[in-house]
């Protein structure tokens, strides 16, 4: 059988190879790293995370993206299952130990004996020879690809900026002022309801921290970028409080649930919430605050910050470059191209954002691109399931315009507004109506016990036979 060529050892890439050869189908992953960097990388491992380490909510009964995480364990993730292990605390989300997350992820492809692993940039559009290939180059796809990619496609792709929060040392932490609690004392996986470092401020430090964002240097943009739009999910901390003083207050900052254990009586006018980031439980990233300050700025202001006036930053935040298609215009259901029907495009680069959401589309591909090796067909997951919401936003949830620019696709975490709607219970169980919140959270729970349900349908009789020893 003639392998499948993956482009890109993201997230999304790993996650289709490892499909691929599951299901008995070789495979040659392309991975640039290290002959050629990029600007947010740091190593040569494959499925490296370059922003948060968090894969986001875990509770699949109430949450889209907890929802995403339960199907992908469902169809065997690769990507997951080294989440699963890696996991540090933190809260309701699932976060990971990101250096051990994607070592453990590189390992797995590198010994399976079906994947090739090939270092070196491809550089143009694959040969003819390559007769069945996945695009994965993420947002940060090399400009040689891009060209190629946009020549063959005659349209312009859309960018916008991700910004990455910083990183700094636990040690540095002044835990006489800061204090460990998730909000509302919530206790995710691996975690304890005191996942998170908490720092107060009051209103006074509050206004100097918002007008020293405002007035700090940042990252000069080059020409070419001045009309790149932010995606809304990952703005600038410096961004977010120009929008409005109080906007942080409402967002990364906001300060309920949260009880400041030196002072219980005296209510933190608004919070900063850093994360652990290792295993080790020495690293701890800041919460929303990705930022495109310049680094001398970073120091200074992120220092103004009660409890981290001392603090030492292992990673100061940065700027990188997305690029994605114009998808629902250029790919058919099942990601392929429709100008070259042997290209497929998995990840961010079909205008999806996030990791779980990335790994998903990826593993969509790789289960398409599996069923054709064996020459059968793979539809689309069911539009009631996460995977299926997303694939819809991607190949067809837009209104399609002829100019692709700002304003028409744009990238899209998973959410329930992606899914088809679904009449909200009543009454409970025991037939007491249900009122408020309380209906909310029964409407959600309908919506994702009906995805589960069909996913568990589709991944069963749709999805090709598991044909190669794991």
């Amino acid at each position: 059988m003639k392998p499948v060529h993956v482009v890109g050892g993201g997230l999304a890439g790993s996650e289709a190879a490892w499909q691929m050869a599951r299901r008995g189908v070789p495979v040659v992953l392309h991975e640039m790293r290290p002959t050629r960097g990029t600007d947010a990388h740091k190593t040569q491992d494959l499925a490296e995370l370059v922003c948060s380490n968090s894969f986001r909510s875990d509770d699949a009964d109430h949450n889209a993206v907890g929802l995403l995480h339960a199907e992908l364990r469902a169809a065997g993730s690769l990507i997951m299952s080294a989440a699963d292990s890696h996991q540090v605390p933190a809260g309701g989300a699932l976060a990971v130990d990101r250096d051990g997350f994607a070592a453990a992820v590189t390992k797995t492809l590198e010994d399976h004996p079906l994947i090739t692993i090939e270092r070196g940039e491809v550089d143009g559009l694959p040969p003819e020879d390559w007769d069945s290939v996945i695009v994965a180059t993420g947002p940060l796809t090399s400009p040689a690809l891009s060209s190629a990619i946009l020549e063959a496609t005659g349209e312009d792709a859309l960018a916008f900026f991700d910004a990455i929060a910083p990183i700094l040392h636990f040690e540095s932490i002044d835990l006489d002022v800061c204090w460990f609690q998730s909000r509302y004392d919530k206790v995710g996986p691996g975690g304890s309801g005191k996942d998170y470092i908490n720092c107060p401020m009051d209103k006074v430090q509050y206004d100097a921290f918002i007008d020293a964002l405002i007035d700090g240097p940042k990252t000069e943009f080059k020409e070419w970028e001045q009309s790149t739009p932010y995606f809304d999910g990952c703005l600038p901390i410096e961004v977010m409080a120009e929008r409005g003083r109080e906007t942080l207050r409402h967002g990364p900052m906001k300060p309920m649930g949260l009880t400041n254990a030196h002072k219980p009586t005296e209510k933190p006018y608004a919070v900063v919430q850093l994360r652990q980031d290792n295993a080790l439980g020495t690293l701890y990233n800041m919460v929303g605050f990705q930022t495109k300050l310049k680094h001398g700025a970073q120091l200074e202001i992120f220092r103004m910050i009660p409890g981290l006036e001392n603090a030492v930053f292992a990673r100061l935040g940065g700027l990188h470059r997305n690029t994605f298609l114009n998808s629902p215009k250029l790919l058919d259901g099942t990601l392929r191209l429709k100008a070259r029907p042997d290209l497929r495009f998995a990840g961010q680069i079909t205008g999806c954002e996030g990791y779980v959401e990335s790994a998903s589309v990826g593993c969509m591909a790789g289960l398409f691109a599996a069923a054709e090796r064996h020459g059968t067909a793979c539809p689309p997951p069911p539009p009631t399931t996460a995977m299926g919401a997303l694939l819809g936003h991607i190949t067809g949830g837009h209104i399609l315009r002829d100019d692709p620019g700002p304003g028409s696709f744009q990238p899209m975490n998973v959410n329930f507004g992606l899914f088809p709607p679904i009449e909200a219970p009543q009454v409970d169980d025991e037939g007491r109506k249900l009122k408020g919140k309380e209906k909310g959270k029964a409407k959600k729970r309908a919506m994702t016990g009906r995805a589960r349900t069909d996913f568990e349908t589709w991944i069963a009789s749709s999805v090709p036979t598991r044909q190669a020893a794991e």
